[in-house]
């Protein structure tokens, strides 16, 4: 495979060019939300066809008719009797997380699909249309999205779950901010709590907030605990209060970020990434697919580099350690998919090489 040269990029991180403040900032909205908002589900029966003999029973597909009949009614008829004798349908539950920033009509998401009955497998399978309701709080239920799309089973050990991306297309809007008036409260996400991080961030508010304000009279963030902040919006403001809420949010919490135990954090759904205090990664060179990863320290002058992927050194001559955000910030250089540098980051904690908590979707 040819090999590509990447001098101009070692040399930039290796003089600090592509800094931690100017190129891997994070946000508040990326680890705290306002008081009352939360993520939501929205759930519904589906029908999986194309299965190669892994699906569900004649028997057991009696219970999706009733499913079936609706889907006629959608204009998407299912002749359930005839698929199920070749068991090439399975009846399954399709469900999808919304954020909690809500989302508005024609968004879309990615479903999670998961078998009811004994099928064995939904590899190859297709979603025929399903709808998606919130949960029953009227006489009615409410159809907030519909679901459809060609099935990926992430886990070959787990064929009766899978997984559609961008699989659901939201109907309705679902609104998950409160009204802000004249405070609010910002919780901080469990992982990053703690008395220091909550201080650091309060000040960064006010810092930034008021020099962009042009005011230096009035805090108007107050630690409350260990994961509370409270907004005092100003009187200025308070005839644009989602406008205040959305510059509040975008708030560089990088600084912050530094005062708390090193560890990393990854979501796959969104592919966010958030490093806390200063994570170093060892000398290491890790082969990817069609990818090799080399973390090392600075060449010696006349060598030559070349990879198929990425180095990145360390800054400081004397230690033999580089910083992890150094490799993040090369990846994104690259255009590197999240979940590509998740599974990367996997296998450098997998070989002792990352000198930090790994925290992949809540689980170490």
């Amino acid at each position: 495979m040819r090999r590509r040269i990447v001098n101009i990029l070692f040399m930039l991180l290796a003089l600090g060019v592509l800094s931690l403040d100017a190129h891997a900032g994070k946000t508040l909205r990326e680890i705290a939300r306002i008081k009352g908002q939360g993520a939501s589900v929205i759930q519904g029966l589906g029908l999986v066809v194309g299965l190669d003999g892994t699906g569900d029973s004649s028997d057991e597909l009696v219970m999706a008719r009733p499913l079936a009949e609706t889907l006629k009614n959608l204009g998407n008829p299912v002749p359930v009797d005839d698929l199920g004798k070749g068991k090439s349908v399975a009846l399954v539950m399709v469900s999808c997380r919304i954020p909690r920033e809500g989302a508005k009509s024609d968004d879309v998401f990615d479903v999670e699909i998961s078998v009811l009955n004994s099928a064995k497998s939904l590899e190859g399978g297709q979603l025929l249309i399903s709808p998606l309701i919130g949960p029953r709080r009227e006489a009615e239920a409410v159809i907030y999205a519909f679901a459809e799309g060609t099935l990926t089973v992430p886990d070959p050990e787990y064929t009766t779950k899978a997984r559609i991306v961008h699989g659901a297309q939201m109907v309705r809007d679902v609104n998950t901010t409160p009204s802000i008036s004249g405070t609010f409260d910002l919780i901080i996400d469990q992982s990053f709590s703690g008395w220091g991080a909550a201080a650091a961030i309060s000040a960064e508010i006010n810092q930034q907030y008021l020099l962009t304000a042009s005011s230096f009279d009035n805090r108007i963030a107050q630690t409350i605990d260990a994961r509370t902040i409270r907004i005092v919006v100003p009187v200025t403001e308070r005839d644009r209060p989602a406008a205040f809420f959305g510059d509040i949010m975008q708030t560089d919490i990088t600084s912050a970020l530094r005062k708390l135990p090193a560890q990393v954090r990854c979501d796959t759904s969104t592919g966010i990434i958030i490093i806390t205090g200063d994570v170093q990664v060892s000398p290491a060179v890790i082969t990817h697919k069609d990818l090799t990863i080399t973390t090392t320290v600075p060449p010696l002058p006349g060598d030559e580099v070349t990879s198929e992927f990425a180095a990145v050194y360390a800054i400081d001559d004397e230690v033999d350690t580089s910083r992890l955000q150094d490799l993040i910030t090369a990846f994104d250089q690259l255009d590197i998919p999240p979940i590509e540098q998740i599974n990367i980051l996997k296998m450098l904690r997998d070989t002792g090489k990352l000198h930090a908590k790994l925290i992949i979707d809540g689980r170490e």
